[in-house]
């Protein structure tokens, strides 16, 4: 196996605007709407640092200061929980603060996705870095990232993560031309399209919110004129790198996911998300699975 630099750092973007959202998002970050009780961006917080991963970048953008306050200690509020004798809600309360250590910076214009990763360049330098992307949420027990580590740690160069959509979806993604590898869930990937017509898409294997990316990226990035919607496309520039060698950032390799998702990213799929999480605690599940059951009876 080749020596290739380990992964340690992750770069989350959070500095869109939301607007899918309004009114809800006009003062508060759509990454801090709840998923049930816990805001979106510290399950993808989490599943960073379950993957090793807890040096964290966070791009965020005007009006997200309250990411910043989530993840910070809230002393105040601790030293009331603590007076209380509540122990549970000051465990929740001191949780975010000890996942990583998260730094944070401004993408100052909304100029697309490969500039929010091109604004971490000071940070990650020359090391190999995952990035997450908030709307999309991996189930804690589907490991996807570490999966995505030891195939870069195979094979270096970048890594996404693709799943299989359906064909009247793939306007929606950037879609991968792929060759097999002689594993099942790894593919090649040879050529990427952002959200390319459906008689146009190469395939129906869709890039989701993950990647594992090779530092070369951000030479790619800085050469990379606008593509689709007038926006610096991290699609052209994993494009790019899929057609160079390793002693030139490349390749591109893809895990083929076929766990479970959830996409945050409208307001009919966040909604999904919160019911199939609440139905899925314990806590929450035995009143709250028969009460939909009635309600879904009444309607129907």
């Amino acid at each position: 196996m080749a020596d290739f630099d380990p992964v340690t750092k992750a770069v989350v973007p959070a500095a869109g605007l939301g607007t899918r959202f309004l009114p809800a998002t006009k003062a508060t970050p759509k990454e801090m709407l709840p998923i049930v009780d816990k805001p979106a961006i510290q399950y993808v917080v989490e599943e960073a640092a379950s993957a090793g991963l807890l040096d964290l970048l966070m791009v965020t953008g005007k009006n997200k200061r309250s990411i910043e306050d989530h993840f910070d200690r809230a002393f105040e509020l601790e030293g009331a929980l603590e007076a209380k004798g509540d122990e549970e809600r000051l465990s929740q309360v001191l949780e975010p603060a000890s996942l990583a250590t998260l730094h944070y910076v401004r993408q100052g214009e909304p100029k697309g996705l490969g500039h929010a990763v091109l604004c971490a360049k000071q940070h990650v330098g020359d090391h190999p870095f995952a990035c997450l992307l908030g709307d999309d949420l991996i189930d804690y027990r589907d490991h996807l990232l570490k999966r995505m580590i030891k195939v870069r740690d195979t094979y270096g160069g970048s890594v996404v993560a693709l799943m299989e959509v359906p064909k009247e979806q793939v306007s929606l993604y950037g879609v991968a031309t792929i060759s097999q590898t002689s594993e099942d869930d790894v593919v090649r990937v040879t050529d990427l399209v952002e959200k390319p017509a459906v008689d146009e898409a190469p395939s129906n294997w869709a890039v989701i919110g993950r990647y594992v990316i090779d530092p070369a990226v951000f030479e790619v990035l800085e050469n990379t004129p606008p593509g689709r919607g007038g926006e610096i496309q991290l699609t052209d520039a994993l494009r790019t790198l899929a057609t160079r060698g390793s002693d030139e950032g490349g390749p591109v390799h893809g895990v083929l996911f076929r766990g479970r998702r959830y996409d945050t990213g409208d307001k009919l799929d966040y909604l999904r998300t919160v019911v199939k999480f609440a139905a899925d605690r314990e806590d929450l599940a035995p009143d709250f699975v028969p009460w939909l059951r009635e309600f879904l009876d009444e309607i129907s």
